[in-house]
């Protein structure tokens, strides 16, 4: 186990145990939803029915619905498109790279992070549909046998590039999410008592067993598509770009803009994170696993890119002036000083200087001040997009063709229906999946735990040494598992430093909390994983005899049974026999 420095801050609050870990996870999903879900879910439906209408009557009627005109050609929507993008860009750099820098605070926010990448993914692909106008042809752009010969698609053309871009982008961003939920779903589907939640869930974990080999071949997946994703997480917004990039308008045609858009993509897809997570956080109760460091370590990457997005603007501004060119000048002084200023000056300051007051301990490691600056950030992003695309267009080289473009309530309409779906498949994806890596968290429980870090955690008897003496051996196999039995009655009279009296006072506690078993009616104790014909007979010793007794077991009872039994100290936990025991005997 990798031994973590004491002076950093432990990334698990609390005393928390294995079985904990699994019970604040799962809670959200095996109990009851609360009032506050439901609200959240009724709201977010009704605004993403309201854009599908919108979406509806803008392809019945045609995109002359929207606010373009014959200056304008391109606005409101592909604002949204491109800002959709961004925010679905957190969740490859977290889930990939942080992956492959081995950093451990990335555990408490890489599967929300991912499932937003995916929503937001989905909700910018709207947007190319949709400005296809009639979608019903849209086979024709495929290069398909027809009357008029063959026609092929522009592969010159970057906004071509962008569709498979964005294809690869999901394609691996979803396998990604979904290969680290697996071994979760078999958690919940070994501790599911509703046989179609069972049903769903063992079909969802593809049969995952925990053995060893599954474990192997999860751990190589997980790197090779973290390898594969690394480089998406510059391509895709490039690529996006590249749409501006190519052109030859005025404020577009710049070198600058793949490495801006890429920064600008995870300063906003990091603030969507940090908005989402403080939510869930103070939703489901997940304080102890998502807490000020982990706010902190984001407002860092926050304050990093941001501060990368201002020198871009300079740099931009800077270009304009070197340039010489007084049309490309016009297109930045127009930005700040024309019609369309307080687009610019909201771009400015949410993306700017809000992130510099990032800067100061306190108020990075403030969740109220991080929730407000996560929105602030996001409204400058989409800002940002709009000041690019708009009065990039709105003056062209002929002053007679100059023209301003308004939104119309279609236009309004479609982006707060996209807003209202992503948060419906948000919330449906919290409440119906493990919005935490269980396996995961378990896995820097001992290293970055804060029961663990200041030894408070709880002290377990140590087995007694022993030394390997088994080697290949031509023996019979009933002759070695002799000698494994009498090794393992060694160790448990080694390991058993108590006196008959403490023994039997332990024992007698013990069963009063568990009650009184009866020997002619016991069960079969070694169905339980962890348990076999020597752990039952030991057991049986005792006096616990059946599942109902070991279904009552807590961690009082598992750190008693340890101290009786002194063999595999702290199995019946990690394996939570008691949840086990539960199973069995509802079946």
């Amino acid at each position: 186990m990798h031994k973590e420095s004491a002076i950093r801050e432990p990334l698990i609050l609390g005393h928390k145990t294995y079985h904990d870990i699994t019970e604040d996870v799962c809670r959200s999903i095996e109990g009851k939803a609360p009032k506050a879900w439901y609200v959240l879910f009724g709201i977010a439906l009704l605004l993403g029915l309201y854009g599908v209408g919108c979406i509806l009557y803008l392809l019945g009627t045609g995109i002359g619905t929207w606010g373009l005109n014959k200056t304008v050609q391109w606005a409101w929507d592909i604002t949204n498109f491109v800002w959709w993008v961004g925010i679905g860009h957190a969740g490859t750099l977290i889930s990939a790279v942080l992956l492959l820098f081995r950093q451990k605070w990335r555990m408490a926010i890489n599967r929300a992070a991912e499932a937003m990448t995916i929503f937001a993914v989905f909700m910018a692909g709207l947007f190319p549909l949709i400005h296809m106008g009639r979608l019903w042809v849209g086979y024709w752009v495929m290069p398909i046998p027809n009357q008029f010969g063959s026609l092929w698609v522009n592969f010159n053309s970057p906004l071509l590039w962008d569709v498979f871009a964005i294809t690869t982008y999901l394609s691996v961003g979803f396998v990604f999410w979904y290969i680290g939920l697996i071994p979760d779903f078999a958690t919940i589907r070994d501790r599911a008592k509703n046989p179609v939640s069972k049903k769903m869930y063992s079909i969802l974990s593809f049969g995952w067993s925990g053995r060893a080999k599954h474990w192997n071949r999860f751990e190589i997946v997980s790197l090779v598509l973290a390898g594969l994703a690394t480089p998406l997480v510059f391509s895709v917004h490039s690529i996006v770009s590249f749409d501006f990039a190519t052109s030859v308008i005025p404020g577009w045609h710049t070198t600058i803009f793949p490495p801006y858009f890429v920064a600008g993509a995870v300063f906003s897809g990091f603030a969507m994170v940090q908005t989402i997570m403080l939510i869930v956080r103070k939703g489901l109760k997940l304080e102890a696993y998502l807490h000020v460091k982990h706010i902190e370590y984001m407002n860092i990457v926050i304050m990093v890119t941001g501060s990368i997005v201002g020198v871009a603007y300079l740099t931009e501004l800077f270009m304009s002036w070197y340039s010489g060119v007084e049309y490309e000048s016009y297109a930045f002084i127009n930005r700040a000083t024309g019609p369309y200023w307080w687009a610019y000056a909201s771009m400015m300051t949410c993306n700017v200087v809000s992130p510099q007051l990032m800067w100061f301990k306190k108020l990075r490691r403030s969740l109220l001040f991080t929730f407000f600056i996560s929105i602030v950030v996001n409204i400058g992003m989409w800002f940002e997009r709009f000041v690019i695309i708009v009065t990039s267009l709105h003056q062209d080289y002929l002053p007679s063709s100059w023209s301003m473009f308004h939104p119309t309530w279609t236009d309004i309409g479609i982006y707060i229906g996209t807003i209202g779906l992503f948060f419906v498949f948000y919330l449906a994806f919290a409440r119906y999946f493990p919005i935490l890596p269980i396996a995961e968290l378990k896995t820097i429980l001992k290293s970055s735990g804060e029961s663990y870090k200041n030894d408070t955690a709880p002290v377990r008897p140590k087995t007694a040494p022993v030394v390997n003496t088994f080697v290949p051996t031509d023996e019979p196999i009933e002759e070695v598992v002799e000698t494994i039995e009498s090794t393992l009655d060694h160790v448990e009279e080694k390991a058993t430093e108590l006196s008959d009296d403490e023994k039997q006072h332990k024992i007698s506690s013990l069963i009063e909390k568990l009650g009184v078993g009866n020997a002619d009616q016991k069960d079969d104790l070694k169905v339980i994983s962890g348990v076999g014909p020597k752990l039952e007979e030991t057991l049986n010793g005792i006096g616990i005899f059946t599942f109902e007794q070991v279904s009552k077991m807590t961690k009082e009872e598992y750190d008693l049974l340890d101290s009786i039994t002194g063999t595999f100290p702290g199995r019946a936990e990690r394996d939570d026999w008691a949840e086990q025991a539960k199973n069995l005997m509802n079946k």
